[in-house]
C-alpha cells in the first residue's frame, strides 16, 4: 500500500529525532516519564486519543485511533526503558518509534480500510514489565493481533522465549556470638548456602531449557556475628509455562528443606512480576517476514534459541502476536552494551526504524484487508493455545 511508504518517509526524520532524544535522556523502568512525554505528544500531534497510567503504572499508556468503521483491533507495543549504566544497550529507544510509526502510518489509512490501530506504551520491561499486569487485566482482549519489532545484530524471524519466575527466600535465625556461643545461634545464612547447594543437585534432573541463577543480596555484617538474616534471590525459567511451575515447586520444597536443617525460618516472594513464555503466530509472522522483504531486508535468519524471556510472551497468550528482530547487519554484536546502545542512533539504525516501522505497518493494513489472513492467525492461535 503506497500511502503508507510515503507516510514512513515523510516521518522518518521525526522518528529518529525522538529515538536520538530518547538515546541522549535515557529513563529506567517505571522511571520513563520525559520518554512517555515525547512518545505520547507525537501520538497526539496525529489524532490519537491517549489515556496514561494504565494498571497503576504511571509511565504506560494507551494511544487509540478509531476509524469507526468495522474491521479488526491492530497493536503495536512501544517499550522505551533503559539499563543501568549502558543506557540503551537493548534499543528500546528503536522499539518505540517503530511502533509509534507504525501506529501512525496506519492510522492514515484507517479511515479508508476500516478498524482500530492501538500503540501500548509499556514500561519496565527490562525489570517488571508492565505488559503483565496488562495482559492480566484485560487490555489486550479486544485485540485481534498485537506486534513489535527489536533490533539486533541481524535479523530473525519470531521465535521462542523462556518463561520465567523471579522468587526471593528470606530466612530468618538468631544472632550469636559466633566464637563464644555458636550452639546458641541459628545460621540464616547456611540456610542460603544449603539452598544453593539444593538447587544445584536439581539440576541434573530438569529438562536442558530449565535455567536457574541466582545471587545471596544479604548474608550477614560480621564474620564473629552468627547472622540471624539472610536473602537469597533466584531467576528460574523453562520453554514452557506448565513445566515452570513444576520446577519453582521442587525450588521451593529445596527450599524449606534449607530451612530445616538449620532451624531458621522461611519467607518467600516475587521481587519481579513472572513472564509467560513468548508463542509466535506463525501465520503472523511470516506475513511481516514477506513485508521486512519488500522494504529491503535480504535475509531473515530463522529464530535463535532463547533463553531470555519477555514479558511480550505474556501478550501473545492472550491474543495472537509476534517479536521479531531487525538487523543492523552486524552479526555478534551484543545487545546490554554500549556498542549496541551507540548503534541505534546511526544512519544504519536510522534506516532500521523506518524499515522496522513501515513493515509493521504494512502488516497491520494486510491483517485489516486480508479476512482470510485474519482467519488463518486465529486458528493458529487457538491450535497453539490448545498445546
Amino acid at each position: 500500500m503506497q500511502k503508507l511508504h510515503t507516510t514512513v518517509h515523510e516521518l522518518k526524520t521525526s522518528l529518529c529525532k525522538i529515538s536520538d532524544d530518547l538515546f541522549e535522556h535515557p529513563e529506567l523502568g517505571d522511571q520513563e516519564f520525559r520518554s512517555m512525554g515525547i512518545l505520547v505528544d507525537f501520538l497526539k500531534q496525529h489524532d490519537f486519543e491517549v489515556e496514561t497510567g494504565l494498571v497503576n503504572r504511571e509511565t504506560s499508556f494507551k494511544a487509540v485511533y478509531d476509524s469507526k468503521k468495522s474491521g479488526p483491533t491492530i497493536a503495536f507495543m512501544a517499550e522505551y526503558d533503559a539499563l543501568p549504566v549502558v543506557g540503551h544497550g537493548c534499543g528500546h529507544n528503536m522499539i518505540a518509534t517503530m511502533s509509534v510509526g507504525a501506529g501512525i502510518a496506519l492510522s492514515k489509512v484507517l479511515d479508508q480500510i476500516g478498524g482500530k490501530v492501538i500503540v501500548f506504551g509499556t514500561p519496565a520491561e527490562e525489570t517488571n514489565g508492565a505488559k503483565v499486569p496488562m495482559a492480566e487485566a484485560g487490555l489486550f482482549d479486544e485485540v485481534d493481533v498485537a506486534m513489535m519489532v527489536h533490533p539486533g545484530d541481524v535479523s530473525t524471524e519470531s521465535g521462542e522465549s523462556l518463561a520465567m519466575d523471579a522468587i526471593q527466600f528470606e530466612y530468618f535465625g538468631k544472632t550469636s556470638h559466633a566464637a563464644a556461643s555458636p550452639e546458641k545461634g541459628i545460621n540464616a545464612l547456611d540456610s542460603v548456602i544449603q539452598l544453593f547447594n539444593g538447587i544445584n543437585a536439581l539440576r541434573q534432573h530438569v529438562t536442558s531449557d530449565v535455567r536457574i541463577h541466582g545471587i545471596i543480596t544479604e548474608g550477614g555484617m560480621a564474620a564473629n556475628v552468627v547472622p540471624d538474616y539472610a536473602v537469597a534471590q533466584f531467576y528460574v525459567r523453562a520453554k514452557e509455562r506448565t513445566y515452570l511451575n513444576t520446577v519453582v515447586e521442587q525450588v521451593k520444597q529445596i527450599a524449606n528443606g534449607a530451612a530445616t536443617m538449620t532451624g531458621a525460618t522461611l519467607k518467600i516472594s516475587n521481587y519481579e512480576l513472572s513472564y509467560d513464555d513468548m508463542c509466535t503466530n506463525q501465520i503472523l509472522s511470516d506475513q511481516f517476514n514477506k513485508n521486512l522483504y519488500q522494504v529491503g531486508e535480504t535475509v531473515i535468519q530463522p529464530a535463535k534459541k532463547s533463553y531470555g524471556s519477555i514479558d511480550m510472551g505474556n501478550v501473545s497468550h492472550v491474543c495472537p502476536a509476534i517479536h521479531p528482530y531487525i538487523g543492523f547487519g552486524q552479526p555478534g554484536l551484543v545487545a546490554h552494551t554500549t556498542e549496541f546502545a551507540n548503534q541505534t542512533i546511526t544512519e544504519t539504525g536510522h534506516e532500521v526504524i523506518a524499515r522496522g516501522a513501515l513493515s509493521l505497518a504494512l502488516t497491520g493494513a494486510d491483517v485489516i484487508t486480508q479476512p482470510n489472513l485474519l482467519d488463518q492467525i486465529k486458528i493458529a492461535f487457538i491450535e497453539a493455545q490448545k498445546k
